[in-house]
């Protein structure tokens, strides 16, 4: 994790806004504060912070257009908030790059758990000594963030790719919920968050995998989720 992690946080609600930098402040965190959409892309693309919390609903510019905007030139971590429950949203999020996803109300402890498991995944990607991994349909490559299925490449989001990564490191294994949430984003599987199964469904219509009999990621029924080797 960078020493001195930067932040920015871009949300419209001035006491939650307070609260957070106050409490990430505590924890060692620079953090800066943006409460709309058109400042956010300017402070993201200008500061280029370390990890932006990214509020969905802004003025101005919602957050979901804030994250397109921003995405092809910003490649730091995006964590996504909404005080809406809906998986629309979440698959929208997670599609235009988001990283990550919390909902509102947020609780101080899980925030920063999130942050700097994030944090910490994106610091240790380019150490990672094998770059490339293959299976006989999909050829994985860390050094490009690229995929490639049956040598035709897709496109898929920095967060899709790292649970595809963490699949293909141990291919053949079944990974529950707890595993993958523990590895990409640092917490235990709270058993109400789908953003582990949205990510998967979105990961197979990517690669072409039949949902209802999926040969490349498969449901392991009551376990989790393995790649085929």
């Amino acid at each position: 994790m960078p020493d001195t992690p930067n932040i920015l946080l871009v949300d419209d609600d001035e006491s939650l806004n307070r609260l957070v930098r106050q409490y990430l402040e505590g924890q060692g965190f620079n953090v800066s504060v943006v409460t709309d959409g058109p400042s956010a892309v300017v402070a993201i693309e200008r500061d280029l912070p370390d990890l932006v919390i990214l509020d969905l609903m802004l003025p101005g510019l919602d957050g979901l257009s804030v994250c397109r905007e921003v995405r092809p030139r910003y490649h730091g971590v995006i964590l996504m908030l909404t005080a809406l429950d809906d998986d629309i949203d979440e698959v929208a999020g997670l599609e235009t790059g988001a990283d990550d996803y919390l909902a509102k109300p947020v609780r101080p402890r899980v925030l920063l758990a999130r942050i700097r498991a994030l944090l910490r995944r994106r610091e240790n990607e380019p150490n990672e000594r094998i770059t490339s991994i293959s299976t006989s349909q999909i050829n994985i490559d860390k050094s490009t963030m690229t995929v490639a299925v049956n040598g035709e490449t897709v496109a898929i989001t920095d967060a899709e790719f790292s649970l595809l990564w963490l699949f293909a490191e141990n291919k053949g294994e079944v990974l529950s919920r707890d595993d993958i949430n523990k590895n990409l984003r640092g917490l235990e599987h709270d058993g109400f968050d789908r953003t582990i199964d949205l990510r998967v469904s979105r990961l197979r219509k990517k690669l072409g995998d039949d949902p209802k009999e999926p040969h490349i990621i498969k449901s392991v029924r009551g376990k989790g989720y393995l790649l085929t080797p």
